[in-house]
């Protein structure tokens, strides 16, 4: 699939394609993509929510980005199974396809912007924003130039009605609860009738851009909670939305930046590249790299593993491994974020999400 390598056209180049002229492999391929879109908004946003010192000290801004994680780590989840669903393979194991950071996000898309990882501050909240715009904000970002991750998923969403007998209960596909835990959309489930796939698209791009009316996330854990893009801007322009007089504006009560670890910006080729390291990583955090890589690389392996079992006790039993590396890389990534840099004291260490293949 060198065509759809992380640093190429491929999101812009399939969004040009005509409606009509798009079939099956124009969906098996623009899927493939989405996965690799949802998969590279999950390492900054988890960075930015394990960098926050104290959940309790500021939980509104811990809850917003800690959700936003969550709703795109279902989505993640919704988009492998729709992938199967019309008989596709969800590949998560290829290097080129991988996201990299600091990097650009997968195909093309929001071309121009650089994805880093790092602490959560305004700055970063102002990225997140970026990743997540939409064409059609009720209030403004001062952000133009670029089709959004919106514009794609829409573009998927025409493709998909019009090919709709595509989708049938034709792979395995996952399941995993997290409706109760993260809010009603936020269920990981089988999509076997167009109608289901159909919906859990809407919930991506509701859930990522709001609607045309409103900035609310439509699938929220608690209502009133603003979607993907509009979150971010309340934690960027340090005020929440409010809506005067049917405008939506930043006037509302303030947001506080919570304390965090000073998580340094993860350079090109990771901590062993920074500007101005020693010749060598200390070897304690050497070894928490490396360790926090391997649990990140099973967890894709497990992943893509889960999605070609056929057997369903086998499938969710591998589903959960990749769960249980997840949570093994949070402690891993918090004592990272404890560790000063040598050339910047001020600064920290943090996980650099890098893909290793398992040796023969």
């Amino acid at each position: 699939m060198t065509h759809l390598a992380h640093r190429s056209n491929a999101v812009v180049e399939l969004v040009q394609v005509d409606d009509e002229k798009c079939g099956e492999q124009w969906l098996k391929d623009a899927l493939q993509m989405a996965l690799m879109l949802e998969l590279a908004t999950i390492p900054p946003y988890a960075c930015a929510v394990w960098s926050i010192k104290d959940a309790r000290s500021t939980t509104d801004v811990h809850h917003a980005v800690r959700e936003v994680m969550f709703d795109e780590m279902s989505h993640f989840g919704l988009v492998g199974n729709l992938l199967s669903a019309i008989g596709g393979t969800p590949v998560l194991t290829d290097p080129a396809q991988l996201p990299t950071y600091p990097g650009p996000l997968p195909g093309g898309v929001n071309r121009g912007l650089t994805v880093h990882l790092s602490k959560l501050d305004r700055e970063a909240a102002g990225l997140f924003a970026a990743i997540e715009k939409t064409d059609h904000p009720v209030v403004s970002a001062r952000e133009e130039g670029y089709s959004s991750i919106g514009a794609f998923y829409e573009k998927v969403q025409r493709v998909l009605s019009a090919n709709r007998h595509l989708v049938g209960d034709k792979g395995y596909q996952l399941k995993w609860p997290l409706q109760t835990v993260h809010g009603k959309g936020n269920e990981i489930k089988p999509l076997r009738t167009w109608e289901e796939a159909d919906e859990a698209i809407t919930i991506i791009r509701e859930q990522g851009e709001g609607t045309s009316a409103s900035p609310v996330n439509p699938y929220p854990l608690h209502a009133g909670e603003p979607a993907h893009y509009y979150a971010f801007l309340e934690i960027c322009r340090g005020r929440k939305l409010e809506n005067r007089t049917g405008t939506w504006e930043f006037s509302g009560p303030p947001v506080v930046i919570p304390p965090v670890y000073p998580m340094g910006r993860v350079p090109p080729g990771g901590w062993a590249n920074a500007p101005g390291a020693v010749s060598r990583l200390p070897e304690a955090v050497a070894v928490l790299l490396d360790e926090f890589n391997a649990y990140f690389s099973e967890m894709l392996r497990a992943f893509e593993a889960a999605w070609r079992t056929p057997d369903e006790g086998r499938r969710l039993a591998t589903l959960r491994g990749a769960v249980s590396a997840m949570t093994g890389m949070r402690a891993l990534a918090r004592t990272l974020m404890r560790i000063p840099q040598p050339a910047d004291p001020e600064a920290t260490y943090g996980p650099e999400f890098r893909y290793t293949a398992r040796q023969p």
